[in-house]
């Protein structure tokens, strides 16, 4: 069986994940985040190659096939080279690899060894990405290739972009060439574990912490219970914790009992209220909504956060603010909507704090759901010290929702959730983000923008994004206003189940 890289990764991770990706791939699930990831480690490898090529390289096209992917890269080692080669393919003892830098030999230099680079978009080194390497480099020796180094390069986040499309100091390199040498006597023991996981039964792996590390399994559905109404994974808690009661077989929480909780008080509130079956709501709620002064103004912030960065001065996975929605509230209960979105491509985020500056005024609280918005606002207050004064005043003036939620609301279908898509259906069912055309959460968002202000976009196509961005947007500041109004204007019993949806 030939196996690649990353199938050994996969099995390395878990041996039943291998099994499904080879036996039952329709099965698997890709998050928006887990495609959000694939997306942006296939930009870097973009950019990597030019950094690496300076106008230069040979980048080994995939898409004739793999047969020709190996002689075209044979060839080139055969004929020798003096110029980096991209997605150099090879294949040795059944594993195939596809390099994302080969370095050829220097011109000033009697050794015939080779350099490999692997390109991650991450910020830091990690273990996995030491395997990853010794798997590359036990193929590429082992077909009597010599190696001179391995390295890792990654992400500089100190890296500030100067302009000009030059992204030379983009990514910094690790040497690995000593740790990937001492891995090279495990890496046929990986690969004979890896062929057995893919060919024989399916391995009995209990569910646990790897179920998510070093990434999340697209195969997490079949392993633990989804069936079920309120499943046990929904307690919240370590994963390994979580496995070891569907070990014991429990599937939903209503079965499980009280004694094998770990007495945790989020956890026993989760298991409280769903045995009940009825959602709580504590007066500390209506409490909270009937201190809160109007106007009342309900905000939220789209982001972006490129790895290689877009406008000069900015370094890579920053947060940008982008895009804001906010409804505010009168006290005869009136709503009015303000909004800010520029799609023209340049940089957004000093008309955005100014235009935020001039709506909030000075009076009334801000709502926000986690203290997401709080960590934008500081981050223009530190780009724009002019603007920082009136940013601050804005801060102290901040109201956090989450945590008044988390304290005084819980629902059964919430499942040990407190995020506000997560709180929403169990209060305002006819809010759905899922009647949303194309972007219906944060990562989509970030994905339309960047495509909204990218210039080979067409005129159409950047309206039909702006529509749709205000849109999500808009909804979001909804939500909260929906929410706070739940929160104030139904019954609050002192304690015990209280409401049933």
């Amino acid at each position: 069986m030939q196996l690649s890289k990353s199938r050994i990764m996969s099995a390395l991770q878990c041996r039943k994940r291998l099994y499904f990706e080879v036996h039952r791939p329709e099965l698997q699930k890709i998050s928006p985040a887990t495609q959000a990831a694939f997306d942006t480690g296939n930009r870097v490898g973009d950019f990597a190659q030019q950094i690496y090529g300076q106008g230069q390289g040979i980048l080994i096209e995939y898409g004739p096939g793999l047969s020709q992917a190996l002689k075209d890269t044979e060839r080139l080692m055969t004929a020798g080279v003096d110029e980096p080669i991209f997605e150099a393919t090879f294949s040795h003892g059944g594993v195939l690899v596809r390099l994302d830098v080969l370095i050829p030999p220097g011109p000033h230099t009697q050794s015939p060894a080779w350099k490999i680079v692997e390109v991650k978009a991450s910020t830091k080194l990690k273990d996995e990405h030491v395997a990853d390497c010794a798997i590359q480099a036990w193929v590429f020796e082992g077909l009597g290739y010599a190696l001179g180094g391995i390295a890792l390069a990654h992400i500089d986040k100190a890296y500030a972009y100067p302009g000009g499309e030059d992204y030379h100091g983009l990514l910094v390199e690790e040497d690995l060439t000593a740790e990937v040498a001492e891995l090279q006597d495990s890496v046929p023991a990986w690969v004979g574990m890896a062929r057995e996981s893919a060919s024989g039964e399916m391995p009995d792996v209990q569910v646990g912490q790897h179920c998510t590390t070093p990434h999340l399994c697209p195969f997490f559905e079949q392993c633990w219970p989804t069936e079920t109404k309120y499943p046990v994974q929904a307690l919240r808690g370590s994963k390994e914790k979580l496995g070891q009661l569907v070990a014991d077989g429990y599937l939903d929480i209503r079965d499980v009992p009280t004694t094998v909780l770990d007495g945790t008080e989020t956890r026993s509130r989760i298991h409280r209220v769903t045995v009940a079956e009825e959602a709580e709501l504590l007066e500390g709620a209506s409490s909270f909504v009937q201190e809160l002064a109007f106007p009342r103004y309900y905000l939220d912030f789209e982001t972006i956060m490129p790895p290689v960065p877009i406008w000069s001065g900015t370094h890579p996975y920053e947060t940008h603010a982008v895009q804001w929605s906010c409804h505010i509230e009168d006290s005869d209960g009136s709503l009015r909507h303000e909004e800010f979105l520029d799609l023209s491509g340049e940089p957004p985020m000093r008309p955005l704090a100014e235009s935020l500056i001039g709506m909030l005024g000075h009076d009334g609280p801000i709502l926000m759901y986690t203290n997401y918005e709080a960590t934008v606002i500081r981050g223009l207050a530190d780009r724009f010290p002019d603007l920082a004064p009136e940013l601050e005043a804005i801060l102290d003036r901040l109201v956090d929702l989450h945590p008044v939620v988390k304290e005084n609301y819980y629902h059964p279908d919430m499942l040990g959730s407190w995020s506000l898509k997560a709180v929403l259906p169990t209060i305002a069912a006819d809010i759905d983000y899922s009647a949303l055309e194309e972007i219906q959460e944060g990562t989509a968002a970030s994905k339309g923008y960047l495509e909204a202000i990218d210039s080979s976009t067409s005129p159409e196509r950047r309206e039909q994004l702006r529509t749709r961005l205000l849109e999500y947007c808009r909804l979001d500041t909804e939500a909260m206003v929906r929410l706070v109004r739940f929160l104030g204007a139904r019954p609050s019993p002192t304690s015990g189940p209280a409401l049933s949806r």
